[in-house]
């Protein structure tokens, strides 16, 4: 079954700049290897949880800046942690970083669900994007995404906050006679429906570009349905970054999800 919104929406190919994205996915790797290098010193230091968190945004955040203006001095940065430039709402070529995605999960060691979201916008379209998942080792990009495999179970897997289940994404997985898997970050989320350990990522409780445009950028790569809970594109380097909800799924769940998800 779909809806109207799911059949409307626009849903454009991917754009792959191979360049592009082996540079987001270089510097998302390294960047997820200093906050693993901080983590394992801040441990054995005992330092306060709240100061592990702090300190690991700025580090990472200063990292990303130093490393886009000195590989990319044209182009203009939208980061979490950093002040926004208005001149970034004319420029061509738009870096949006989230320096360190799930800042709650990396301060509780031992934790692996926390990311490093590294994307470019080019006039308006998201053309590259990698996200790290330092504490498994791992980096996907939109140069080599993997595809999941094999068709959805008959009772697909939907990701859930370990704080927070909204009523609309609850009622999402009812309809999808689905099975909830606990999970932190958006990044550690959107790459587990990459990788194929669930089938279904939906957010409504609000966000911000950064939070999504890199696993939007590589759920997409990856032949993904990616959209707004109303089926609509989402859409980045707008005057306000705030994007309040997101649907990254299997194709063949989307029109059951998108029509849940309206109700």
């Amino acid at each position: 079954m779909t809806t109207d919104a799911a059949a409307s929406a626009p849903h454009p190919p991917a754009v792959h700049n191979s360049e592009d994205a082996r540079a987001a996915a270089d510097m998302a790797t390294a960047a997820g290897e200093l906050l693993l290098d901080f983590r394992a010193d801040a441990h054995l230091a005992r330092l306060d949880l709240g100061e592990v968190r702090r300190i690991g945004d700025r580090i990472s955040h200063e990292f990303l800046v130093a490393e886009l203006a000195r590989r990319f001095p044209a182009d203009a940065v939208l980061s979490e942690e950093g002040a926004d430039d208005p001149s970034r709402l004319t420029a061509d070529r738009v870096w949006i970083v989230d320096p360190l995605d799930g800042t709650r999960e990396f301060g509780e060691f031992g934790r692996i669900d926390w990311a490093v979201h590294v994307a470019l916008v080019e006039r308006g379209r998201l053309t590259a994007g990698a996200v790290a998942m330092p504490a498994l080792g791992v980096t996907y990009s939109t140069a080599d995404a993997p595809t999941p495999a094999g068709p959805a179970p008959a009772a697909p897997r939907v990701v859930v906050s370990r704080t927070r289940r909204p009523e609309p994404v609850m009622a999402m997985a009812a309809a999808l006679g689905a099975e909830l898997v606990e999970m932190g970050s958006a990044g550690a989320k959107a790459m587990a429906v990459v990788r194929g350990e669930v089938e279904v990522y939906a957010h409504t409780g609000g966000q911000y570009e950064w939070d999504s445009a890199a696993p939007v950028a590589v759920a997409r790569a990856a032949g993904l349905h990616v959209s707004r809970i109303d089926g609509s594109e989402p859409v980045y380097n707008q005057e306000n970054p705030w994007l309040p909800d997101l649907l990254i799924c299997r194709p063949e769940l989307a029109g059951t999800a998108l029509e849940a998800l309206a109700r």
